[in-house]
């Protein structure tokens, strides 16, 4: 797994003459997007957690690029060369990484090839370019880097041109920097290609660099105007057509859940078979559980991971968090605050309901008043009932619990990744959600947050379920880094790559983002005289349950069938005693597709 990239970006570009002499030759732009943060896209969406960018010449442009990017400055730039500016990334680089130029462009399937090498380091080719400025590369018998030159001739066994990206090892870049280091004060300006040569070819102390040449392999180095105008001509459409073959249909799914996620996270899923038992896996799931933990406050949590959906993870905290002698009160506002309620009846706890409305806001003082009267050590509440959009004001009700001892759990399952959520700041003892709602990856992944202090508690619970046991299953991966049971491997690494799309983004632009496509939505459900069962002010701004059209002519299989052959899905009500059908704007989609929706919405009304 590659988890690091380097771009190296130091250059002046002054053959490029004024288009780079205020900005770095990475923000000239092809098809109206600046080619640095084209490679920052592919790499991302490759699974690279961390990129490293090594600046000079207008360092400040970088600056602008977000998160997911850090910044080595090389203040030596105008004359050391690629090769200084790649120094000056060394210490910051961990493990296997991909290196590239800031000035390419190129098909993200050579990032996969290179990811999917057994060799730890090589270096990709392709077939001739006829660009004007190549580097031919040369190879012993093994395919092993030998030589590299502009000049042709100097080639006698041509193993390909060089295309600007490699993958190597952290010692493979240790020995490129001693390299340059020992002749540093008489070629400053060494190129890192020629360090390259030299760790691969070199007799004594090898550090051997395989070529991996694809033939017809579409790349560019815009060095010059001449270069420029290929690329755009040329190279580029070519890029965007290949790597369009690979795009899967999109399906926009406006149900509650399982949400919609972006290509690169259901690519995640295509990788080499791996026993869940290597240390390599544990890494991965180790990796998860600390990001996750993040996500939900911090230092202060830790997260359980089971393989199930959001009902797993909610069965593992009742079933694990109540003691024989505790009395739970449960509150019941939806579908899912009765499946807790459920839940509880199934393994005979001691537990009452609070019985609330499913659309109306709660009485937080009677049910403080509740806590009093019952003498209660456990409190379940549904933070956002994915019933009906209501959003339930699970912190004050928590904090409460805290001032008067009383231990909490709590389902934010559709909450979790869209609302911002700090466990000790709101006092969730214990929060349950799953892999395919906000967080945006593939169902098949439940997870259990926990505060340290709560968690340590649950050692002296009787085990009401062997597979669901959250304290076991914590404790057995602080231990061996693994699940006890088999984990569902493909979705883990489907949800690594979520979450480092989600870090992106952050918990709050999601909100935000998630904010936008519902104000599209209720502007055209007032637009349309349409109603919202769930009082505006008392929304997550998630999930909008809308009242059926009194309507003789209204049927939801008809809208429901008109929308999907639009690439939309969208879901019935839940509730019993109300007829409505559910619109949720969570998942990797975008303002102007619920702007679509809306249209088609408002073309159906129009039928009735």
């Amino acid at each position: 797994m590659i988890r690091q990239a380097v771009i190296m970006a130091g250059g002046l570009g002054s053959r490029l003459k004024e288009k780079t002499a205020s900005m770095p030759k990475g923000f000239v732009e092809i098809g109206g997007v600046p080619i640095v943060q084209q490679s920052i896209k592919k790499l991302i969406a490759a699974g690279v957690e961390e990129i490293i960018i090594g600046t000079g010449h207008c360092a400040g442009w970088f600056e602008r690029l977000g998160g997911g990017v850090r910044l080595a400055h090389n203040a030596r730039y105008a004359e050391t060369g690629s090769m200084g500016t790649l120094a000056c990334c060394a210490p910051f680089v961990k493990g296997d990484f991909l290196l590239l130029e800031s000035d390419l462009i190129y098909d993200a399937a050579g990032l996969r090839v290179l990811i999917n090498e057994r060799r730890k380091n090589v270096v990709l080719a392709s077939g001739p370019t006829n660009s004007g400025d190549e580097v031919y590369l040369e190879a012993d018998a093994d395919g092993f880097l030998l030589r590299q030159s502009k000049n042709r001739a100097e080639i006698r066994s041509l193993a390909g041109e060089l295309a600007g990206v490699s993958r190597l090892t952290v010692a493979a870049l240790g020995a490129m920097v001693s390299y340059w280091n020992a002749r540093m004060v008489d070629t400053p300006k060494m190129e890192y290609e020629a360090a390259l040569v030299a760790v691969s070819s070199d007799a004594e102390n090898r550090t051997p660099v395989f070529v991996r040449k694809i033939e017809r392999y579409l790349w560019r180095e815009i060095d010059c105007e001449a270069h420029l105008e290929a690329a755009r001509e040329s190279v580029y459409p070519r890029i965007q057509e290949a790597e369009s073959l690979l795009s899967i249909r999109r399906e926009t799914l406006l149900n509650p859940g399982p949400a919609t996620t972006t290509d690169s996270v259901k690519y995640a899923q295509v990788c080499a078979d791996i026993c869940p038992r290597e240390a390599e896996f544990g890494d991965v799931m180790e990796w998860i559980s600390t990001e996750l933990s993040l996500f939900a406050g911090g230092g202060g949590v830790e997260t359980a991971l089971f393989g199930g959906s959001g009902t797993a993870a909610d069965e593992a905290m009742l079933s694990s968090c109540v003691p024989e002698d505790g009395k739970l009160l449960i509150i019941d506002n939806g579908a899912y605050g009765e499946r807790f309620a459920k839940i509880a009846s199934a393994y005979r706890l001691n537990f009452d309901v609070y019985k609330s409305s499913g659309f109306m806001p709660l009485d937080t003082d009677r049910v403080k008043q509740t806590l009093l009267d019952g003498m209660y050590t456990h409190f379940a509440i549904v933070y956002h009932e994915t019933t009906t959009g209501l959003l339930n004001p699970a912190p004050e009700l928590c904090r409460f619990c805290h001032e008067h001892g009383v231990t909490t759990i709590v389902d934010a399952v559709s909450a979790f990744a869209a609302i911002p959520i700090d466990m000790d700041r709101d006092c969730f003892d214990f929060m349950a959600s799953t892999s395919n709602k906000n967080i945006q990856g593939m169902a098949g992944v439940a997870f259990v947050f926990c505060r340290k202090e709560a968690l340590e508690k649950l050692k002296a619970y009787p085990m009401r379920s062997y597979y669901l046991n959250l304290w076991d299953q914590y404790a057995y991966f602080k231990k061996t880094r693994q699940m006890r049971f088999t984990p569902p491997v493909q979705t883990l690494y489907a949800l690594r790559q979520a979450i480092i799309e989600a870090r992106l983004e952050t918990i709050a632009g999601r909100y935000a983002r998630y904010s936008a496509c519902w104000e599209i939505l209720v502007h055209a459900i007032k637009r349309l005289n349409l109603n919202m069962l769930v009082p505006e002010e008392a929304q997550s701004r998630l999930i909008t349950a809308i009242i059926e059209p009194d309507s003789p002519k209204y049927r939801f299989d008809d809208l429901h069938d008109l929308a999907r052959e639009a690439g939309f899905t969208i879901y019935p009500g839940k509730l019993s005693d109300a007829a409505t059908f559910r619109i949720a704007n969570i998942g990797d989609i975008r303002p102007e597709e619920m702007s679509r929706f809306a249209m088609l919405l408002e073309q159906y009304i129009k039928t009735l």
